[in-house]
């Protein structure tokens, strides 16, 4: 009789558990999906074995494109990182964005002094920008930042927590970033010391595995109510800087000589530099278990991309050339050429998005607030310049837009639109008495993807459509004023 009893327990307790775990799945399918979006910093195009890698690991990624899809023609906000992590927050593109170029404000207040901090942070957004994290919490979103910030200190209209994130965690200014060994990191107005660390270039405690610890803590934390996790990673920006059991895997990675300058010395930056990918990429595959864990995998939108193109020049011990960062593509890190804004863009939904699929939608950072509107089914703002691209993710056809537009006012200076497979780019346009200053390049990017022959003059009818949309798409800037365009504006 007892042992009856007993196995009825069991299968009461086994039919209760089974209960909630379906309860848990059917509540999380009714409720808007979480959107996870994962920012590499200065990663190039074709560093990723599902873009073409092959001297760097990087497994989770690559199932994460197994898994979901694929964009072939994605870019960048800008060609640099503070305008770039505008465009994609507020849903405008260059010639409308607020931030337009890095930068700081020159002095800090004295709020944000009081804080104890040493880096000044970037040029802020005002309280006039909504952000996508500040949509989102129209729907009741809990929402985190944890990496690298660039829009504002604390104490500024920029801090992130007035911006719409409950959770700042990680470099609040974009050169306290430049060391993944730092004295401490910020979790909201929070300044934590960083066990062993003193800004050289080893450590105790490596920034990357901070980032990936609080972002599982607030996937746990948050496992019941829709949430947007914003992971702006600093890796694989510059210094190079890797705990020493990631170099194991590259030991044999060849080296060669090279006259260093800029940021701290890695004693072999070729294995250095693939290690600290790889190293991302683990953590990356962590997170996603933690989702998994949870049960909430179908009900998780997970986006992977990077905030412009690789580094140039061997700037840090980097070398562009020799792992082809950026494919067949001409330029690198500050340029409007393909190089410097064209990058990868994964995107898993299970269930919704087919698995293993390719686009070649044409889309960009601007595009990523009104898609992330739609999947939250919440109203985005009336004056961005964005389409959602939801209907290509779901293997729906959709137009594209009749162009696509970057401006940059460093680097000499520069505009550039894409319509079709057509790409005007002009430059020097902050050093008008150069030759040749603003004069339109077109290139045909079907035919000539690394941007190699000018047609401009056998297509002045492209050229004229090229050079209307440029002044169309083009509003002054008192922050970044651009005076050959804002002349003619």
């Amino acid at each position: 009789m007892m042992a009856h009893l007993n196995l009825a327990r069991i299968v009461l307790a086994t039919a209760a558990i089974c209960l909630s775990a379906l309860a848990t799945t059917t509540h999380a399918a009714e409720r808007p999906p979480n959107i996870v979006f994962i920012l590499a910093d200065d990663l190039g195009y074709s560093e990723l074995g599902s873009y073409g890698q092959t001297k760097i690991k990087t497994p989770a990624l690559d199932r994460l494109a197994k898994e979901g899809m694929r964009f072939t023609d994605f870019y960048s906000g800008n060609a640099v990182c503070a305008p770039s992590r505008c465009v994609l927050l507020t849903g405008k593109h260059g010639g409308h964005a607020y931030i337009r170029d890095n930068g700081d404000p020159g002095q800090m207040l004295p709020e944000t002094k009081a804080l104890g901090a040493e880096f000044p942070g970037q040029n802020p957004i005002p309280d006039e920008e909504l952000t996508i994290a500040e949509m989102l919490k129209q729907k009741g979103y809990a929402t985190a930042a944890i990496g690298k910030w660039g829009l504002g200190h604390f104490g500024t209209t920029g801090d992130p927590n007035k911006q719409g994130f409950d959770l700042f965690y990680g470099f609040n200014c974009q050169r306290h970033a430049h060391n993944h060994y730092p004295e401490y990191l910020w979790r909201n107005r929070d300044k934590q010391v960083q066990p062993g660390n003193d800004r050289t270039l080893t450590g105790e405690t490596f920034s990357q595995d901070q980032f990936r610890d609080v972002a599982i803590e607030f996937i746990e934390a948050n496992a019941d109510k829709p949430f947007f996790l914003y992971l702006p990673f600093a890796i694989p920006h510059l210094s190079i800087q890797v705990p020493d059991e990631d170099l194991a895997q590259y030991a044999d990675m060849p080296e060669n000589d090279y006259v260093h300058k800029g940021y701290l010395q890695h004693p072999k930056p070729h294995a250095g530099y693939a290690a600290m990918i790889t190293h991302m990429d683990r953590d990356i595959g962590m997170i996603l278990d933690s989702i998994k864990a949870k049960g909430l995998d179908d009900n998780t939108v997970v986006m992977f991309s990077s905030d412009n193109g690789p580094t140039y020049d061997r700037l840090g011990g980097s070398d562009s050339e020799f792992f082809e960062s950026s494919a067949n593509f001409k330029g690198l890190k500050g340029s409007l050429y393909e190089g410097g804004i064209r990058v990868p863009l994964i995107v898993r939904w299970p269930g919704k998005i087919k698995p293993a699929t390719v686009t070649h939608h044409i889309a960009a950072f601007y595009d990523l607030m009104p898609t992330v509107a739609q999947i939250a089914d919440v109203k985005a703002p009336a004056d961005i310049d964005g389409t959602s691209f939801l209907p290509t993710l779901l293997g729906e056809k959709q137009p594209e837009a009749d162009y696509m537009y970057w401006e940059f006012r460093a680097y000499g200076g520069q505009q550039a639109v894409r319509m079709g497979d057509w790409k005007g780019i002009r430059q020097n346009m902050m050093r008008p008495k150069r030759p040749g200053a603003g004069k339109l390049e077109l290139y045909n990017l079907k035919d000539d993807p690394s941007e190699s022959n000018d047609v401009a003059a056998s297509h002045p009818e492209v050229v004229a459509k090229m050079e209307a949309a440029m002044k169309e798409a083009h509003t002054p800037s008192e922050l970044f004023p651009i005076p050959m365009l804002d002349k003619a504006k």
